[in-house]
């Protein structure tokens, strides 16, 4: 894995961002930042610039789906991976027509997790 690259991590839970924290700080990622809305989002996007982010859909202040389109406007070669417990199809045709990189169901493990990343990292 690579050493050092930065990820934020967007989620109004922060039983989501403990996790993330747990399964990829030891595989030499850093958090850069957590984020606990969509506009937050933008702003910690702007802020650390990170290398990939993990987005989830439904949040309040801002949803995923426009703090996507936001940062993408601006970033349009950031790499974001949706989060969402829902599977609905056309909010996941939403996000990848906005750019997202890839769609990852909730809940899931740390090789999902890590596969993931190995795809864009």
């Amino acid at each position: 894995m690579p050493e050092g690259k930065k990820i934020l991590v967007v989620d109004d839970s922060i039983t989501v961002h403990k996790m993330m924290k747990r399964f990829l700080e030891p595989e030499g990622f850093e958090i850069c930042s957590f984020a606990q809305n969509g506009q937050q989002a933008v702003e910690e996007f702007q802020r650390h610039n990170p290398d990939l982010t993990f987005m989830d859909i439904t949040m309040p202040v801002m949803d995923g789906i426009t703090a996507l389109e936001h940062i993408k406007k601006e970033n349009p070669g950031a790499y974001i991976v949706m989060l969402s417990a829902m599977g609905d199809e056309e909010i996941k045709g939403e996000a990848e027509e906005l750019g997202a990189s890839a769609f990852l169901q909730k809940p899931f493990n740390k090789d999902m997790l890590l596969k993931t990343i190995e795809k864009f990292l």
